[in-house]
């Protein structure tokens, strides 16, 4: 039995994917604000925590984004929505994650779209830099490809967005019930850094 102010939802994936520094991290940690139970998988820090070598080979980041994907699927089983913050630049990674989550969970892809030099001027770690120095080598946007979404469920432009509308605009989309947000009206607009 649930009262009636409280609703029950289905759990869910948020998929963000876009290129490195485009904000993807940024909007994950601001939803969080509003919807405490949602778990944050952030693909930069699963790979520090699981992958004592980081291969970013083709092959490396396949199954670098199959892990993240049942890591997902496991918290899923438990009732617990996430938000997973991961470049994920092949399209062929976003439709086993689609595939294999999306059948029994309500699964969103969100293609967090920022230009290149904008990603790069966000680029607090360097990572842009040491790449263009040749100290980094397959580096998604510079020497590997990072495959836009044909068909995400969401595109927030980071450019030209705010933060909070980019979390505004994710919280409309999944249909999310105000009485489990936290504080969503007092969002004050920022810029996605």
């Amino acid at each position: 039995m649930t009262s009636s102010t409280t609703t029950i939802y289905t759990p869910f994936v948020i998929w963000m994917t876009g290129l490195p520094c485009s904000g993807k991290t940024t909007i994950a940690k601001n939803l969080n604000k509003f919807m405490p139970d949602l778990a944050i998988l952030d693909g930069d820090e699963l790979r520090d925590w699981l992958s004592a070598k980081k291969d970013f080979s083709k092959n490396g980041r396949s199954q670098h984004n199959i892990v993240v994907t049942h890591i997902a699927r496991l918290l899923l089983q438990h009732k617990i929505s996430c938000c997973v913050s991961l470049v994920s630049p092949y399209i062929e990674n976003r439709q086993t994650a689609r595939r294999i989550l999306g059948g029994k969970y309500k699964f969103v892809e969100v293609y967090v779209k920022c230009s290149l030099p904008i990603c790069e001027a966000r680029d607090v770690n360097g990572m842009y830099v040491r790449t263009r120095k040749g100290e980094i080598s397959q580096f998604t946007g510079i020497d590997d490809v990072y495959q836009i979404p044909s068909s995400p469920d969401l595109t927030i432009d980071t450019e030209n967005t705010s933060i909070d509308f980019a979390t505004e605009h994710i919280i409309h989309y999944l249909d999310y019930p105000r009485d489990h947000l936290n504080n969503i009206e007092k969002c004050q607009t920022q810029k996605v850094k």
